[in-house]
């Protein structure tokens, strides 16, 4: 039987190996051709930052196909690495009955005869040493390993497909009705008296209350169009003055497509997690349990702490202006966010659903492959409240954190680079090409039409490309 199940491709018959070649191959050019013609639609539509996710996508499953590939050429070695077999009964997932520790060892050894004898054989040979890493156990990290990129890929884009539809559907419409207004600074105004409500009476200034009404705020009407109308007030009057019709959303939307190709990918820190997630999965300890708290904790001290910001801006305001006018300023700036780094949001979200996705891809990868009633798999009273939390997380993040995110890290020192569309930033590597050779008339005509789009009073930009020398904008402040 187990010759059987071992053959090789010896002695396999050509038409199976045909046929397996012949369905792998078309379900990855159906694959390859998905993604190219999704690419392909982005460029067209001119979705630049959803283009460049698309290829970021590419990269991981090339570092998924590298390590499926490392797995496979190694497991030979791997699996005839030895080792004492009293080392390999610790920190096991799975808790070993004593009188039965003979009859895991056996069931070991007839797994690895299914999956291949060599190792076993080779191990077996010296007193006392067990192979490393069984054939059967690569096999399934292997399935582990993409379960999870796949997980966390799915989760990423159902995020920001819902938080993007939620901007979209309401913030949209308060822009559209801005911009029909004949006096913006009159809208502002109006506003702006229910946006320093905020602040509340004096007993709302305590610390403690300030933070608790926050956290509360996040769960229901975490945004409202007073809060957008000042804030994006705030922006344009710090970073656009010359432009009041300014479109704020669209801005907005461009920086969360670049933000997007950043949470999308697998970065080398969090696979560091990975394993440390890996190494702690002990009996007994319910690891999985407890980590399935961290991303809710985590998110919702994120969004706690955004809406307090927005508490703090109009607590500032409430303090410094007994009389509010169009001249009633909203000071953006860095000092309000953890750090002083506004981008310091955007990693713990980043981290907060890559946990939240190898919490969900564990699950579905311990169901698949050792079943549910595995012991793995813990009892239902752990599992039931891991979904739980995961859905919550997923749901909140989606409707009130992501959207949170999205207008008040505007409120920060600096602009970021989706503040130019595509066009915009060509011009602006024109002006810079021109000013490193001395063109002055290309570097006249590029920077009389940024003027035209928005002049900033401090131009401090993100990532804009490395090929401009962000320097050279210093020597053109407005005065």
């Amino acid at each position: 039987m187990a010759e059987e199940e071992s053959r090789s491709l010896e002695y396999t018959p050509t038409w199976v190996v045909a046929v397996v070649c012949i369905v792998i191959v078309l379900i990855s050019l159906l694959a390859e051709r998905g993604l190219h013609r999704l690419g392909k639609f982005f460029r067209d539509k001119k979705q630049d930052a959803l283009f460049e996710a698309l290829q970021k996508l590419k990269e991981e499953l090339m570092l998924l196909g590298f390590i499926s590939l490392l797995l496979t050429v190694f497991q030979g070695p791997v699996s005839q690495i030895c080792i004492p077999e009293n080392i390999s009964i610790i920190m096991l997932p799975c808790t070993l009955k004593e009188s039965g520790a003979s009859n895991h060892l056996t069931a070991t050894t007839g797994r690895h005869l299914l999956a291949g004898g060599n190792s076993v054989d080779h191990c077996s040979r010296h007193k006392g040493q067990v192979p490393l890493l069984s054939l059967e156990a690569l096999h399934q990290l292997h399935i582990f390993i993409f379960v999870l990129a796949l997980t966390h890929v799915v989760f990423c884009a159902t995020t920001m497909v819902l938080g993007v539809a939620k901007i979209q559907r309401q913030w949209g419409h308060w822009e559209h009705s801005i911009q029909k207004e004949p006096r913006p600074h009159h809208v502002h105004i109006i506003h702006l008296k229910s946006f320093m409500d905020r602040a509340g009476r004096r007993w709302r200034k305590y610390t403690v209350v300030s933070w608790t009404v926050a956290f509360f705020k996040q769960f229901y009407g975490s945004v409202t169009k007073s809060d957008y109308i000042v804030l994006r007030s705030a922006f344009i009057r710090e970073h656009c003055p010359t432009n009041s019709k300014f479109d704020f959303h669209k801005y907005m939307m461009r920086t969360l497509e670049h933000d997007f190709k950043k949470i999308v990918g697998i970065s080398w820190y969090l696979w560091l997690f990975v394993v440390l997630f890996l190494l702690m999965n002990i009996a007994g300890w319910h690891t999985y349990f407890w980590l399935s708290f961290l991303p809710l904790v985590l998110l919702l001290l994120v969004g706690t702490k955004l809406e307090h910001i927005i508490t703090e801006l109009a607590q500032e305001v409430a303090e410094r202006s007994s009389v509010v006018d169009e001249t009633t300023p909203v000071r953006p700036s860095d000092e309000l966010f953890w750090f002083h780094n506004p981008t310091l949001v955007l990693y713990l979200i980043h981290f907060i659903l890559f946990q939240n996705s190898f919490e969900i891809a564990f699950f579905v990868w311990i169901w698949c492959t050792y079943g549910f009633k595995s012991c793995i798999m813990e009892e239902l009273g752990f599992i039931i409240p891991r979904l739980v939390i995961g859905v919550i997380v997923q749901v909140l993040c989606s409707y009130s954190t992501l959207p949170l995110y999205a207008l008040v890290t505007q409120m920060g020192s600096r602009f970021k680079k989706g503040i130019f569309d595509q066009q915009t930033e060509g011009l602006l590597k024109i002006w810079a090409d021109g000013s490193r050779a001395g063109s002055s008339t290309q570097n006249k005509m590029a920077m009389e039409t940024l003027e035209s789009i928005c002049v900033s009073k401090r131009p401090a930009i993100e990532g804009i490309s490395s090929t401009v020398e962000l320097s050279n904008l210093n020597n053109h402040q407005t005065p």
